[in-house]
This record gives C-alpha cells, structure tokens and sequence, in this order.
C-alpha cells in the first residue's frame, strides 16, 4: 500500500482502499465478537448451553478473524508478517484445542483448555502489538511489553485452569 491511509478513533488505518477498509472492518467486527465470546466460554460454567455455544462462536469469528488478518498481511507484505505469524499461532492452537472439545479423556480436556486458552492469549497479543502504540493506557509502555503483557495476565490464568480447575482435577481424585 503506498497512500498515506486514514485514521480512524485515534488508529491509523495504513490504507485508504476501499477493499483495504473493507476487509479491516470486517476483520474488526469478527475481531470483537471472537473477544466476546472468548470472554464468555472462559466463564460460562461448563456443560451445555452457553459455554459451548461461545467456544463455537469464538471459533468461526477466530476463522473470520484469520482469514481476513491473512488477506491484510498480504496487501501489507512484508510489513505485517509478526502479525501473519501470530494469526497462524493462534488459530493453529484453537484448531487444535477445538479437535479435542468433544473427548472425554482428562488429557484431552488440557488439551482443550490449553489449546484454546493459548489461542485467546495469542489473539490479544496481536491486538495490543498492532494496536497498543495508538492506544490511551497502553502507548505509554514500551513495546516489548505489547508482547509480554498478554502472556503475563494470560499464561497465570491458563496454568490456574489446566492445574486447579474442578472439571480437571475431578477425574484424578477417583
């Protein structure tokens, strides 16, 4: 892209293309939803209803998500390949923590929740990396932190999930 883009709510826009700014808003829209609903089957209690209905949102709006990231790092090759790589790291986790949500085993229930936990870390790190220099709390932080800090919350809560959480630890009690 050689204009000079748009900015729009305080973020630049590196392009001012229309399939450019087609692809970010639909990118942004997935983008939100697949936060949302990540948000939602961390905390949904889990059996059917609403933990397995956000874990299949957070998926197809991750699929979203990918596949439109995929396309905007190819109209800004080489510029957002970390971007591209941390894209494919995240959708690679999720598909496999997606693979083994079905089985009852409790090595593929870490399985899961690593999978996808690691995922929703490594969708926020892109944001925060893309993103954080343009926003209010984060620009004041120097930017390996837009890196670390995603895995620094995340990584605790994840290790909390797959060592102490009551779905897991129940089958090494019997």
């Amino acid at each position: 892209m050689t204009d000079e883009g748009v900015v729009v709510l305080g973020i630049p826009i590196p392009s001012s293309s229309p399939l450019f700014l087609g692809i970010v808003a639909v990118h942004v829209m997935a983008g939100l939803a697949c936060t949302a609903a990540g948000i939602v089957a961390m905390l949904a209690p889990k059996r059917s209803g609403r933990h397995p209905l956000a874990g299949t949102v957070y998926y197809w709006s991750l699929v979203v998500v990918f596949v439109s990231m995929a396309a905007l790092s190819a109209l800004r090759w080489p510029a957002d390949t970390h971007l591209l790589i941390l894209g494919i790291l995240s959708f690679a986790a999720a598909g496999v923590g997606r693979r083994e949500h079905r089985r009852l085993a409790q090595a593929r229930l870490l399985v899961h929740v690593a999978g996808m936990g690691l995922s929703y870390i490594l969708l926020l790190t892109a944001f925060y990396v893309d993103n954080g220099p343009h926003l209010p709390a984060w620009r004041s932080l120097p930017p390996w932190a837009l890196w670390v800090v995603p895995s620094i919350v995340g990584l605790p809560i994840l290790a909390w999930a797959i060592t102490c959480h009551p779905l897991i630890r129940r089958p090494r009690l019997r």
